[in-house]
């Protein structure tokens, strides 16, 4: 037997099973790190969202005070008097009807008068991947 048809022998016979097996140990680990790279890049994204959101909401809260000299008594009165488009759903909960609000301290020259909101953060009882809850953002 020559040494070409040796060559053609070997290479009809295939992969052996130990190589299939490391070539697939090698997928399964390679796609495992990139799905674990891909939650975390979704997380980053909707922690960038809310940061966002609540800039907009707090940015929205001090122009309705700047303007009328009162706080907003809901955030549906920012959409009313047109600070806002919409109230935006919280990324972390996927709902507009979950954000906390803050309320503002009461008017010693008014105690009567109701206080109103000073202050938005999310509805989540999550953890940031900096370990800082969102509720204390």
């Amino acid at each position: 037997m020559t040494t070409a048809q040796r060559l053609r022998l070997l290479a009809a016979r295939g992969f052996t099973l130990i190589e299939l097996l490391v070539v697939m140990s090698l997928v399964v680990v390679l796609s495992s790190v990139a799905i674990v790279g891909y939650q975390n890049s979704v997380i980053r994204a909707r922690e960038a969202t809310l940061a966002d959101d609540l800039h907009k909401l707090r940015e929205a809260i001090d122009q309705y005070y700047a303007d009328k000299q009162k706080w907003p008594s809901t955030l549906q009165d920012l959409v009313t008097d047109g600070y806002l488009r919409k109230i935006p759903d919280d990324p972390m909960t996927n709902s507009a009807e979950t954000w906390q609000t803050v309320p503002a301290e009461s008017d010693p020259s008014d105690p009567t008068a109701e206080p109103g909101i000073f202050d938005v953060k999310s509805g989540s009882d999550k953890t940031s991947l900096d370990g800082r809850p969102y509720a204390e953002w």
